[in-house]
């Protein structure tokens, strides 16, 4: 199978879909491996450690995309890609559908494949390839949460862990999964006082019990949610429906009962927000007031640190990769029943449910 990997070129996504590592597995299974010029670089991977696996040097996504049989991404195509998109081409990235009916309505029109990442499911309904990045993801929510809360950056002048005789920041975290884990176990070891909130009382066992003493869990509900606000200094959202557009848990009512200053970390803006008042951002303008209350909603927050969560990313992509230029896509679903759940649209038919609803498909 032919394999095309192209340049990222949404705002500051440094990372690149697959390492010169993963190439070489590719190519030593038989395949061929393209490479937009210069996709790597900011992973840290020049052209020449591409070509020295075997992998060829293209100069542009135009060629890419034209000579490819299937495409490997990070990002979701963005409106200036869309027409570079084959029929019967398959494209392998994070989609993140419920998000963007722009996106769903020209993946329809391009009778593409599209096997979304964020929706490949594990029969214990693990997400493996959201995994490495919804790690990355959660523990950067609280640096950079950390770092919004600084005065100079608009934020209440707070130290997340304060100091002896001074008390920590108060971080609520909403939804328990790998993203709020991650982000709790963060800020916990810089000191802050953490609540997790989730609907799951198994997962919330669970977390109590691997949990450090500086962090509580709770039973999630808008009421408790409510309560909690008024002392709050620091929410991470990290809520996840798997393919589905996030809830909101915090209404643009309820940023009357947050202190003004403090800071909103929307980790589920892929999914469309899990806060009101939300919309996404980029590593250039990251941040924005509403009602004085500073709200970070960066898309890509990944992308910020390229050569961890490039080579996180293809630790995971690579099988799963194999299994579809090895077998073809079809094959393969019909083989590995996660790689089938990836699935979301097939020559124009949305095949996704939670996606299908979102949008009355």
């Amino acid at each position: 199978m032919k394999i095309g990997i192209p340049k990222e070129i949404k705002n500051n996504e440094n990372r690149v879909s697959l390492t010169p590592g993963g190439a070489h597995a590719l190519t030593q299974h038989g395949h061929e491996v393209y490479i937009q010029t210069q996709a790597g670089v900011n992973s840290g991977f020049s052209d020449e450690s591409y070509e020295s696996v075997g992998a060829r040097i293209l100069p542009s996504a135009e060629e890419i995309f034209s000579v490819a049989e299937m495409i490997m991404k990070v990002k979701e195509p963005i409106e200036s890609e869309y027409h570079l998109i084959r029929p019967n081409q398959l494209v392998f990235t994070y989609f993140h559908f419920a998000a963007d009916k722009g996106l769903t309505e020209a993946m329809i029109k391009s009778n593409a494949v599209c096997l979304a990442y964020e929706t490949v499911e594990k029969p214990d309904h693990s997400l493996p390839l959201l995994i490495p990045m919804s790690e990355v993801a959660g523990r950067m929510s609280v640096q950079e949460g950390a770092k919004y809360l600084e005065k100079p950056q608009g934020g209440k002048g707070i130290l997340l862990g304060g100091v002896p005789g001074v008390k920590p920041a108060n971080v609520l975290i909403l939804g328990g999964g790998i993203v709020g884990t991650q982000a709790a176990f963060m800020a916990a070891g810089l000191g802050a006082h953490v609540t997790i909130m989730d609907v799951s009382l198994p997962r919330l066992r669970y977390l109590n019990e691997i949990m450090p003493a500086n962090v509580d869990t709770l039973m999630s509900s808008q009421y408790l949610i409510e309560q909690f606000l008024p002392n709050v200094d620091l929410v991470i959202g990290a809520v996840l429906i798997p393919g589905a557009k996030a809830p909101h848990l915090i209404t643009r009512k309820m940023l009357q009962l947050i202190p003004k200053s403090s800071v909103l970390v929307d980790v589920a803006i892929d999914q469309g927000g899990c806060f009101e008042t939300s919309r996404p951002t980029t590593h250039t303008n990251p941040v924005y007031e509403v009602d004085e209350i500073l709200h970070y909603c960066v898309a890509n927050i990944p992308g910020a640190v390229p050569m961890t969560s490039t080579a996180a990313l293809t630790n995971a992509t690579l099988p799963y990769a194999l299994y579809l230029a090895d077998l073809g896509w079809e094959k393969a679903c019909e083989r590995y029943a996660d790689l089938k759940a990836g699935l979301n649209i097939v020559y124009g038919k949305v095949v996704n449910k939670a996606v299908a609803e979102t949008f009355g498909i």
